[in-house]
């Protein structure tokens, strides 16, 4: 039996189960993380957070609060700058009244118009430098309020559904969102590490792990293909990237953001089982 101190905390992505055809309520989402002896349900929706403090459920990673699909419009943009800054400080506040840990942020897609593919794209450059502009602006505030904003990097490979990848989105290579991270040089910014979307995008998650271990302030997973359990139909070898997160240090919590083919405490309790197994 592993003692606490070794346990990973895990987390449950509210979207995949209340936002997709399982359409679950937050309240049964909460029953199931406490059955499952979970901590956490991620990117709830405001207005479940007094929910979740009923259920003594923490919020590990808090949406930025912006309307419709929240990762087209990112800080790669200096339009779109205002409305995020203004929206993330309202997380942020609301994170440190529920002390919740961390809020998400997104590059962006890369057209100056992200609904739109003609409208002329931003360049890599200029979304560097958005980017750091944007998080540096943040970073002072959410130090103040003791909140770590978290950088997510996404797959642009994926077409099949538009939750399993987002062609368009700019921040699509690991090392690049980890410089943009590096370059804030600020403990209250961190790297937002998807193994789904790393392994899409760049096959060897051990070595991207390893790599940006010192930036990671989250961790998602899911299986691939389908972005679905991580059991043994996909392809993507969790035993031993566990053992690898287990070796860089890292502490903070695991978000299981998957979409469950079958019963949802099947699929939960194998990705639990899999970070909560002991390495040899």
């Amino acid at each position: 039996m592993m003692s606490d101190l070794h346990k990973f905390k895990q987390s449950i992505a509210y979207w995949c189960l209340g936002e997709t055809e399982w359409k679950w309520n937050i309240e049964q989402i909460c029953q199931l993380a406490l059955d499952l002896d979970i901590k956490s349900i991620e990117l709830a929706p405001f207005e479940t957070y007094s929910i979740l403090k009923k259920y003594n459920l923490k919020c590990a990673l808090c949406c930025n609060g912006m309307s419709g699909a929240p990762f087209m419009k990112g800080f790669n943009n200096l339009m779109n700058h205002e409305e995020l800054i203004t929206r993330t400080k309202q997380s942020i506040d609301l994170a440190s009244e529920y002390g919740f840990p961390n809020v998400i942020a997104f590059v962006g897609y890369k057209w100056l118009n992200p609904e739109d593919s003609s409208s002329g794209e931003i360049s890599i450059d200029e979304c560097f430098e958005n980017c750091v502009k944007g998080l540096r602006k943040l970073s002072s505030y959410a130090a103040e309020k003791n909140i770590i904003i978290c950088l997510e990097h996404l797959n642009t490979r994926e077409k099949s559904h538009p939750m399993k990848g987002h062609p368009g989105y700019q921040g699509d290579n690991i090392d690049f969102c980890a410089a943009i991270v590096r370059k804030v040089n600020s403990p209250n910014i961190r790297l937002l590490f998807d193994i789904y979307h790393v392994y899409i995008m760049h096959g060897d998650v051990i070595k991207y792990l390893r790599a940006h271990h010192d930036i990671i302030g989250h961790i998602h997973t899911a299986g691939y293909p389908g972005r679905n359990e991580l059991d043994d139909k996909q392809d993507i070898y969790y035993p031993d990237i566990v053992k690898t997160i287990r070796e860089i240090g890292y502490t903070s919590y695991i978000g299981h953001e998957f979409i469950p083919t079958c019963e949802p405490m099947y699929g939960l309790s194998i990705a639990v089982n899999i970070f909560n197994a002991e390495i040899h």
